[in-house]
This record gives C-alpha cells, structure tokens and sequence, in this order.
C-alpha cells in the first residue's frame, strides 16, 4: 500500500492508466475497421477487375465475331460474283454469236434454282449429321441453321453465315459443267441434270470431304476426320475435280457439235472472255481466303497462295503457247490464271507463298498440254475445255496439295505433325489418290446414270435444226446482238 501510494500519490496515475488503456483499445478497433475496410475495398477490385476482364473477353469476343461474319458474307458475295457476272462472260465469250444468251442462262439459271434446292434438302444431304458417306435430313427446309454458331464448323460466325457461304459453292460447281456441253443441250434437260447432279454427286462429295464423319474429313480436332484425311481447303476434288469429270462424260454421252472438228467455231468474244476471266480471279479470293472460315491469318495465307498461284499459272500457260506458236494469245494467259486458280484451290491454306507459285508454273504449262494435245487426240468436243482445266487441273492441285502442304501454315492433322510429303509425311499422297479416285468415281458412274435417266425421258440434245439456228432463239426466244439494218 505504501508502494501504491508513492507511485500513486494523489491518485491521478490511475486515471492515466485507465486513459492509455481506453486509448489502445480505441486504437485497435480503429486498426480492425481500417483493415476490415482495406480488405473489402482490395475485394471490390478484385471483383471489379475480374469483372472488367470478362467484359473485355466478351468484347474481344463479340468483335471476332463480327469481323469473322462481315468477311464471310464478303466472301459469300465474290463467289457469287464468280459465277454471275464472272463464269457467265467467261464461257458465253467463248461460244459462237448465236448461243450467247443460251449460254448465260445456264449459269443464271444455277444461281435460281441450285439456291432454292440448297435450302430445301441439299444443305442437310452436305453438311447434315450422317454417316461417312452422306450426311442426313436433319436440316431439311434449313431446320436448326439459324442465327446462333454451329462450333462443328465455324464457332464464331453464324450457322446461316457458313450455310449460304457454302451454297455460293454448290452453285458455280454445276455451271461449271455447262462449258462441256456449250451450244448443243436442252435447256429443260439441262434444267433436270443439274438438279439431279447436285443431289446425287455433289452432296455427297461435299459431305465427305467437309461434313463432320466424312470419310474423307482431314479435320483432326473434334474427333470429326475421317479414314482418309484428304487435304481439301477449299474444293479441289468437291468443287473442280467433280465438275471437270462430269463435264467429260457429258462431253462425250452428248457427242460432237454438229461441224466440229471441221467447221471452224471461234470465240465470238474474247473482250467478254477476258472481263469474265478478271473477275473469276478477284472472286477467287473469296472462294478461296473465305474457306478459312474467318478474318484470320491463314485468310491471308490463302489469299497470297490463290493470287501468286493464278500469276504462275498464266505465265507458264503464255511461255508453252509462245513456244509451240510463236507468239502468247489474249486466250491463253486468262485459260491460264483460271488453271492456276484452280489448281490453288485445294493448296490454298496449306503452302506457303514460294509452294503456291510452283503449283501455278506447274498447272499452267500441264493444263496447256491437255487442252492443246491431250484434247485433239482423243477427239472429244468439251466445248469450252471444263475438263482441260478444271478436271485435270484440279486434279493436279490435289496431288501437289499432298507434296506442297506445310504444317507451319496449317497443322489441321494435328499439332506438331508433319501435314505434306515434302515435310516428311509421306502417306499423304496415298490420301490424296483415294480422294481423287473418290471424286473420279462419283462423277463417272452419277453422271452417266442421270445422263441416261434425263435422255430417256425427256431427250437431251437439241434437234439439228435447233442447233443451227442456236440456242438463243430456240430455247430463249430471244438474240443477244439486235443489229439494225437502218
């Protein structure tokens, strides 16, 4: 008590005490809420960064989205303008004077009715969910193709996107075919074949190469590829190798033209053939760039391939001409970019720059050949020289796909494996061949069967006097050049 005392004289030293103690447990409490307020507020960040980013992956998302979508209906539109304007003044260039507008209707008429088939049951028979070989009737009437992706195909633009992109392509494949037989078919025969054609040829070629389960799908991703991967970017063997067999055995079913070889049947216009020729080739670039299925890199890696391989072409196309002739035609260097382009075709996202200008010396100097020698030995008459070109062009792209293809521009078999032959895959080639042998197959045997069926039902060939006096005003009623005496 006496040491209380004297440490506590008066009694103030406890008040002090009380004072510090109240003034540390104030001080605590102040500490906790502060803590308690700095860890709510770094939660807040937190919440509000994750918050932000997801905003920002959803905006990167949403502009992919758009930018991938407004380059596909792009590309939709230039493969359209492949086949009207640019197919149809190719070939009615090519055609004497009284079978211009005939010859035009032929390709107009795909742009009608192949869309409307697409729609109805040839979209579901390409693209549906099938089997290795055709896929089914899932999407009839365009059943489930709406608005919202469809990740089998392309997982950021619009299912109708990829369906009326790939429809731009079932429509040119049969017009194709129409420079076989130029000058000499019925319309409603014509009319009859092709629809058949896209159902029972294209279809199931489409499926195969390009449908999820194809027998010939080289997509390894997703479980979707098939037996015998075929390197296909963007239709050699569904689109140029199909239509190009077909166009030689409808050549050959339909017979000659009335005068040929004898009668000379010159071009009535190559000034058309040549503005036909240039936009084949900048619709190319949908054709080609689009089949990437996005406003990517491998876009632009397959614009370079189509535009170096069409250039390669048309000269290699121009130095044979000019050595056999002495001197490079008008003709012959747009014959060759279409060469060219079309042997790209299935290359395209696959090789690189330096591969696709091989490709291009290579199918211009080998299309040359079987227009000029192959074609006049054998004696058919393809009118406009649809399997020069297209048949045997594509199916020398599909091949020098096999050996060309590199996995630093694509490794569509797979990460880190070798993709082409001269990368060190070897059996890729053998891939190829099947895909070809497929592709010759179908063409032969469907072609011929509706041929057949159409020709004895309906006829196929117009009469002679019909084929005098031309297509123009025997099938249409109408001419294409009103010349005024007055």
């Amino acid at each position: 008590m006496r040491l209380r005392a004297k440490l506590y004289p008066d009694g103030r030293g406890r008040q002090w005490g009380a004072i510090l103690l109240l003034a540390l447990c104030c001080a605590l409490c102040v500490g906790r809420t502060f803590a308690q307020t700095a860890a709510t507020a770094q939660t807040d960040r937190i919440a509000a960064l994750e918050k932000s980013a997801g905003d920002n992956a959803k905006a990167i998302a949403a502009a992919q989205s758009a930018g991938d979508n407004a380059w596909m209906l792009t590309s939709a539109a230039l493969v359209l303008l492949m086949s009207g304007p640019g197919l149809a003044l190719f070939y009615s260039g090519l055609v004497r004077r009284k079978n211009v507008l005939g010859t035009m209707m032929q390709t107009f008429a795909m742009m009608a009715v192949i869309t409307v088939l697409w729609a109805l049951v040839s979209y579901s028979l390409a693209f549906g969910t099938g089997n290795a070989f055709i896929g089914g009737l899932g999407n009839v009437f365009l059943r489930g193709v709406g608005l919202a992706p469809n990740p089998a195909y392309a997982a950021t633009i619009p299912a109708q996107t990829f369906m009326v992109y790939q429809l731009m392509f079932a429509i040119i494949t049969p017009a194709l075919i129409t420079g076989a037989f130029a000058e000499r078919m019925k319309f409603s025969a014509m009319l009859v074949f092709m629809i058949l054609w896209a159902i029972v040829v294209y279809s199931p070629m489409a499926h195969m190469v390009w449908g999820v389960g194809g027998l010939l799908n080289a997509t390894a991703s997703g479980g979707w590829g098939g037996k015998f991967p075929c390197l296909d970017f963007a239709g050699g063997t569904v689109v140029h190798v199909t239509s190009g067999v077909s166009a030689l055995m409808t050549a050959l079913y339909l017979g000659k033209r009335l005068g040929y070889p004898k009668k000379p049947m010159p071009p009535h216009s190559v000034v058309l053939s040549f503005i036909g020729a240039c936009l084949l080739w900048v619709g190319w670039f949908g054709f080609n760039a689009g089949s990437a299925l996005g406003a990517s890199g491998l876009a632009t890696s397959a614009f370079v391939a189509t535009h170096f391989g069409a250039a390669a072409a048309a000269i290699g196309w121009c130095a044979a001409e000019w050595i056999r002739n002495g001197k490079p035609s008008a003709l012959g260097g747009i014959s060759g970019a279409v060469a060219g382009l079309v042997a790209i075709t299935p290359a395209s996202g696959f090789v690189t720059p330096m591969g696709a200008l091989w490709i291009g010396l290579i199918a211009g100097v080998f299309c040359f050949f079987m227009v000029v020698k192959v074609k006049n030995w054998f004696g058919y008459d393809d009118s406009l020289d649809a399997f020069g070109v297209h048949g045997a062009g594509g199916t020398l792209g599909a091949v020098l796909t096999g050996l060309f293809a590199n996995s630093v521009i694509n490794p569509i078999l797979g990460a880190g494996k070798a993709t082409g032959f001269f990368e060190g895959n070897h059996f890729q080639v053998v891939n190829q061949i099947v895909g070809i042998a497929i592709a010759w197959t179908i063409s032969i045997v469907g072609t011929l069967a509706i041929l057949f069926l159409v020709d004895k039902t309906i006829g196929l060939r117009v009469s002679e006097e019909d084929e005098h006096e031309g297509l123009d005003l025997t099938q249409h009623g109408e001419e294409a050049y009103e010349f005024d005496p007055n």
